[in-house]
């Protein structure tokens, strides 16, 4: 599992902050506010503690959905950690180095959930430079911090509770009570600035250029002269992957654009077109039939996306085969991919499998590389960007590799994909129309496994229901939904029962992630 969090920057020594994840659900917030300060850092499982290396900078201990005093509690041991590198926990991080370290923590009847305001910020304390009093901040801890340890300061208080935040004397080592990675906590950007580049020394050199030149890097030393196939999809991590491919190996990247069966109406010929002024080499292989016939029957969502990657894997199989000297399959993964897949011995939950995340079966006899698994969206687009590749490729919106196959629920067929690709081409033609399409992060069409009574012209008719879902984000793992103008949904509705025979009834999807996913599958 530890490959899932392997640095590509071995050739520039890249300076990075390490985070160790105790299972929270803010972790990944945590890692993309220090990239957007141009800051390197990996997220490691608590219990995978790398070599702690000379380019590791300094350590983050993230919050945890459990308490200390839990039998089951996340340990680590930091004791090599300490005093050598510099260190901040965040709530349970903090809670963490107060209990294990002589303090006390308790549960109590000063808790604070939602937004507080730090007082008696200590001045001289350079975490805290330029955070004034009163700031905002975002608490969520059921457990308080009764006693710190005997070489503990107290360095800022809520009116709620006295410690909510701490250094320890003579030592590079931080605890915060609370969440500098939210939203609501006003300054925790700058806090968190504050602690990688004022307290750790950190370069801010990690940027689309420096990604660019050492993943080439890695690339060229990792693959050598051998050839390497890629799976395209056509949306953006795909295409950038494969640009970066074929900047460090050239002619020895092959690229595949299988068509499923289950993609957007007339997107298999719509991408192919797109690749040929890209320079690549793409083979185009009809595989609907493969893909149909063994999802025939199928409704459970997990084993529909277990049978998708299976017949990829086949299809891959057997176009590599075709190829002499191929050894690597290469794919688009992204981190929140590798996040929601990977879990941390209980704290984290594997919310879905991804048929693009993980081993391949030995069969395949083939090795991957995933040149973007460290990637958040926004991102890869900010690296498809410093690679030129068409805006129009780059804006386009994500699009699940199942396909349409998460977005009927229940059993697939040849009928309800037509119907799906018909409404989903309405939605998405109508956003582009509207000017809307660039406001949405994504959008989707889910086909319902209900029948609706309805009554068009003298006729009553009980016929398919459809969802239409858009959604605001910038990485996937968190998400709202977008407040499309009323006349706009109404156009669309209508448009999509006038002119899609079987459908009566269109309805909009606005709950948010959390707790809603994105894909209803």
């Amino acid at each position: 599992m530890l490959d899932k969090y392997v640095s590509f920057a071995k050739k520039t020594m890249q300076d990075k902050i390490l985070i160790l994840d105790f299972g929270s659900q803010y972790t990944q917030l945590i890692a993309r506010k220090i990239r957007e300060l141009n800051v390197y850092c990996e997220i490691y499982p608590f219990n995978k503690l790398p070599e702690i290396s000379e380019e590791i900078k300094g350590v983050i201990l993230s919050g945890s959905p459990f308490s200390v005093k839990d039998k089951q509690a996340p340990i680590v041991n930091i004791d090599e950690i300490k005093r050598k590198k510099p260190i901040l926990g965040i709530c349970y991080g903090a809670q963490y180095l107060a209990n294990n370290y002589g303090g006390l923590v308790e549960a109590s009847e000063k808790r604070e959930y939602g937004r507080a305001n730090l007082i008696n910020i200590s001045t001289k304390c350079k975490l805290f430079n330029e955070i004034p009093e009163k700031t905002q901040v975002w608490m969520s801890h059921a457990d308080t911090i009764m006693k710190l340890p005997q070489d503990y300061e107290i360095i800022a208080n809520t009116e709620s509770i006295e410690v909510a935040a701490f250094k320890v004397i003579n030592e590079q080592t931080y605890g915060l009570q609370f969440h500098p990675e939210v939203y609501h906590s006003t300054l925790g950007q700058k806090i968190l600035q504050n602690f990688v580049v004022e307290i750790c020394s950190v370069k801010q050199n990690w940027t689309p250029k420096s990604f660019i030149e050492s993943s080439i890097y890695d690339i060229q030393q990792k693959v050598g002269d051998e050839k390497v196939i890629l799976g395209l999809s056509g949306g953006v991590d795909s295409s950038v992957a494969a640009i970066l491919l074929h900047k460090a190996i050239k002619e020895k990247l092959i690229c595949v654009f299988v068509d499923n069966g289950l993609l957007r109406l007339n997107e298999y010929e719509e991408v192919l077109e797109s690749y040929k002024y890209m320079g690549l080499n793409v083979i185009g292989v009809d595989a609907k039939k493969a893909f149909l016939e063994e999802l025939k029957g199928v409704s459970e969502p997990e084993k529909k996306r277990k049978i998708i990657g299976k017949v990829f894997i086949d299809v891959f199989t057997a176009e590599a085969k075709k190829i002499d000297g191929v050894k690597w399959l290469a794919q688009g993964t992204i981190y929140p991919d590798v996040i929601e897949s990977v879990s941390v011995n209980g704290p984290s939950q594997t919310i879905k499998s991804h048929h693009n995340v993980g081993g391949l079966p030995e069969k395949l006899n083939l090795k991957i590389i995933e040149p973007l698994r460290l990637l958040f969206k926004d991102e890869v687009r900010r690296i498809g960007k410093a690679l030129e590749i068409d805006l129009n490729i780059l804006g386009r919106h994500p699009f699940p590799g199942p396909g349409l196959a998460i977005r009927i629920l229940g059993d697939i067929s040849q009928e309800k994909i037509d119907v799906l690709q018909k409404v989903d081409n309405i939605f998405i033609s109508g956003l582009k129309t509207a000017n809307l399409y660039d406001d949405v992060w994504q959008a989707a069409t889910i086909l319902l496994p209900i029948k609706s009574v309805g009554v068009m012209g003298d006729e009553r008719t009980y016929e398919n229901v459809v969802a239409l879902r858009a959604v605001t984000s910038t990485d996937g793992m968190t998400a709202d939904w977008v407040h499309l103008p009323y006349e706009f949904l109404a156009n669309i509705s209508t448009k999509i029962i006038n002119e899609v025979k079987g459908v009566n009834r269109v309805v909009y999807d606005i709950s948010s992630k959390p707790p809603a996913t994105i894909e209803w599958e």
